[in-house]
């Protein structure tokens, strides 16, 4: 083989280097591009979602509350301050569940994008990482004008209280990232999303600590908050908004089980990815 004939093989080597390097940028810069499709829907959940909610907490419910049961009603704080860390936390879940949903359905099945760039050197894992980014910067930017709401109806003292921004984040990735890995393994969807959200993410919302303590519900119901990310991620919130006091240990398992729910999701989608779009 000459010089000559090398030279285009060296030249293609060269051009796949940086996709094979830095494809789940790509795949996320894909993912951001296609979400402008409908920022007016991004925008308007992002600032009308904790407009409403805080409102109604703030001078709704919260008012009467504070009323009849006295300024500080729930956990030693207003029901506001109580109950708005769960607020931002739920939120992060729902755009998770948003994103890692049909989205993902669409790569996969209805629009199969994800076929044409695994037939790239952008590799299926790296369409898994490329989608967890693009989430990430959704999450962390609608979290922190939910926060920036938060601040603004007092729900929230300033300082480490910013902290929440990242453990909302965390939270909408530890239940977004084993839905992922579910939704990557459906050839049709007749009805399992909807149920999923329905059935799933419902529930959890209702039984997770988010309107009144986890400890006012009957024991046998309780089970779903411990088991609930929503309710880990609220208690870790709580603690960083208005100084809720939980345990050492007890923080210690919050952190570890939301961070095991998503590595390990995200793992077992990258490995769904592979076996599906190497098949």
């Amino acid at each position: 083989m000459t010089a000559l004939d090398a030279a285009p093989g060296e030249q293609l080597r060269r051009v796949a280097a940086r996709p094979r390097r830095f494809g789940a940028w790509y795949v996320a810069e894909h993912r951001l591009r296609v979400m402008r499709s409908y920022v007016s829907t991004v925008l308007i959940g992002a600032v009308g979602t904790p407009l409403l909610y805080l409102f109604a907490m703030g001078v709704g419910l919260g008012a009467l509350v504070s009323a009849n049961l006295g300024p500080h009603a729930v956990d030693g704080v207003s029901y506001l301050r109580f109950v708005a860390p769960a607020l931002l936390c739920t939120a992060a879940v729902t755009v998770a569940s948003e994103e890692f949903t049909y989205p993902v359905m669409l790569g996969f099945k209805w629009n199969p994008t994800f076929v044409g760039i695994s037939s790239s050197p952008v590799s299926p894992g790296q369409i898994i990482d490329g989608m967890v980014i693009a989430v990430v910067i959704r999450l962390v930017a609608t979290s922190a004008v939910y926060w920036l709401f938060m601040l603004l109806f007092g729900a929230t003292p300033s300082g480490a209280a910013a902290l929440s921004v990242l453990i909302a984040t965390l939270v909408g990735l530890a239940f977004g990232a084993p839905v992922m890995a579910y939704v990557a393994t459906l050839t049709s969807d007749s009805g399992q999303i909807a149920m999923l959200m329905r059935f799933v993410l419902l529930p959890l919302t209702l039984f997770s600590g988010t309107f009144f303590p986890l400890t006012l519900m009957p024991v046998y119901l309780q089970w779903i908050g411990w088991l609930s990310p929503i309710w880990h991620g609220t208690q870790l919130a709580r603690i960083v908004s208005y100084g809720a006091r939980e345990p050492a240990w007890l923080i210690a398992v919050h952190v570890l089980y939301l961070l095991a729910l998503f590595v390990s999701g995200w793992l077992l989608a990258r490995r769904i990815a592979k076996g599906r779009l190497y098949s």
